[in-house]
């Protein structure tokens, strides 16, 4: 079912070059420095409870697919509460095999099949007349220890592996796993969203419960920029090695103390309006670049997604339910007050994404190929796949290089597409070297370490691992 040639060039004496160098960086240990898993997985290590439950319902690449066909979400298992166990899982399973069609073309087919036959040895296609194959042979494999997260987590060679949590989560998975003679390195990321955004659903109790956990008052700013601190020692003492955060836009701003405290007082107040709120967010990203620069946290900025875009399914089901919609974003003027203050800070890491690719030459290229700070994450989600990576590498490396990007992170849910995702990752980085030391541009040495820089080297050093 899988190609060995699958993803590299078609010109052959292009695709040999690239097979030589793929060859080279296949079965390098994986660096997982930024994702969405769930660190309970790894701290409990219970089987995983079916297929649809691994499959179907924490991941919105395979969902959203669907509810855009018509197939409602409670035909897929997915209910508002997401509690309780799962009904009539084989009839859920079968529904999805019958739509599987709708994957053709997409990374998401490229990444199911790759784990129905590496993971699980199976060899013929899904569709409607397998679908209890699968399911039977899926759901007798996830029984047997092998499957379990752990080895499952060293089977896939990984080396280290982040999940991303709320800064108001306790860690308590983490912990267990730390305690564990258990080998597998399992890490924590800082994301403060929900008490750095007053659109942030709940933002007045996320400040009290930051008051409670920290014992710090956040009445004044200075009070709230120490419960911040104090969190972010939490974290790193658990493991991080970053921060992440998904504002609506790169926005900064660099506000005067006076300010900083009247500004404040608006939001926690509720008393703001959108541009306030949009300049709150702003002046705390340069607020956590100040920090990063005090406890060394790489810091991730993923702006330009309008969260959420659909109200009906955010109001029943909350979110991160496959509905945030791409926007245009704008780097050059709205980072300008952030890297005016800390942009030549060569011990700050700034790693920046985008899901509006018209950046990628124009303004993300150039700014990370100037500002010591600035490093360029891999393409992300609506982008992570085969064109979208080529794009990236395309349009990028000309002005920023490949020493100046963070190699590729999975940022994914669905815990067993992480080898799909990073073999995907690591075939197109060989076909586009390939490439250049066919047209001369690299020697071949310079093209095998550039594969493993990428596959490896990059992500290892960005993120301080």
């Amino acid at each position: 079912m899988l190609h060995p040639d699958r993803l590299l060039p078609v010109d052959p004496q292009i695709r040999d070059i690239a097979r030589h160098l793929y060859v080279g960086v296949k079965d390098l240990p994986i660096i997982s420095p930024h994702g969405h898993t769930d660190p309970a997985w790894f701290a409990e290590n219970q089987p995983f409870d079916d297929p649809v439950s691994l499959f179907i319902v924490p991941d919105h690449y395979v969902f959203r697919m669907l509810y855009s066909q018509g197939v409602p979400l409670e035909d897929l298992g997915i209910t508002p509460d997401r509690s309780g166990p799962l009904k009539n899982p084989e009839v859920v399973w079968q529904r999805f095999a019958d739509h599987y069609y709708l994957f053709r073309g997409t990374p998401t087919r490229i990444w199911l099949d790759h784990v129905f036959a590496e993971v699980f040895g199976l060899e013929e296609p899904l569709d409607g007349t397998k679908a209890a194959h699968y399911f039977e042979v899926i759901s007798s494999a996830l029984q047997q220890s092998e499957f379990r997260p752990r080895a499952l987590f060293e089977r896939f060679n990984i080396e280290v592996l982040a999940t991303t949590e709320s800064p108001l989560d306790t860690l308590v998975h983490h912990d267990a796993i730390l305690a564990d003679p258990w080998p597998g390195r399992v890490i924590t990321t800082f994301r403060p969203d929900a008490v750095l955004d007053p659109e942030f659903e709940g933002f007045a109790d996320n400040l009290d419960k930051l008051a409670d956990l920290t014992g710090i008052a956040v009445d004044d700013y200075q009070g709230y920029l120490a419960a911040l601190r104090n969190r972010r020692a939490y974290f790193k003492q658990r493991g991080a090695t970053a921060t992440d955060h998904g504002h609506p836009s790169p926005a900064t701003a660099d506000l005067t103390a006076k300010n900083c405290e009247s500004l404040y007082q608006r939001v926690r107040r509720g008393q703001s309006t959108a541009a306030d709120a949009e300049l709150f967010r702003g002046q705390m990203l340069t607020e956590m670049a100040a920090m990063s620069l005090e406890d060394g946290l790489v810091m991730q900025i993923h702006p330009g997604s309008c969260r959420n875009h659909n109200g009906l399914l955010f109001e029943e089901y909350g979110r991160d339910m496959g509905a945030d919609i791409p926007m245009t974003t704008r780097y050059v003027d709205e980072l300008k007050p952030l890297l005016d203050r800390y942009g030549n800070e060569k011990d700050l890491t700034i790693i920046l994404f985008t899901l509006d690719e018209t950046t990628y030459s124009r303004e993300l290229a150039p700014l990370a190929g100037h500002y010591p700070a600035l490093k360029l994450g891999p393409a992300w989600w609506f982008h992570d796949s085969p064109e979208g990576m080529r794009r990236f590498r395309e349009q990028t490396t000309e002005t920023a290089g490949f020493y100046n990007t963070a190699g590729f992170n999975d940022d994914t849910r669905a815990f067993l597409s992480i080898p799909a995702r990073h073999d995907m990752s690591r075939r197109i980085d060989c076909g586009f070297l390939a490439r250049q030391v066919a047209e001369h541009r690299l020697s071949e040495e310079e093209g095998s370490e550039l594969a493993h820089a990428l596959a490896y080297d990059l992500a290892k050093s960005a993120y301080q691992l």
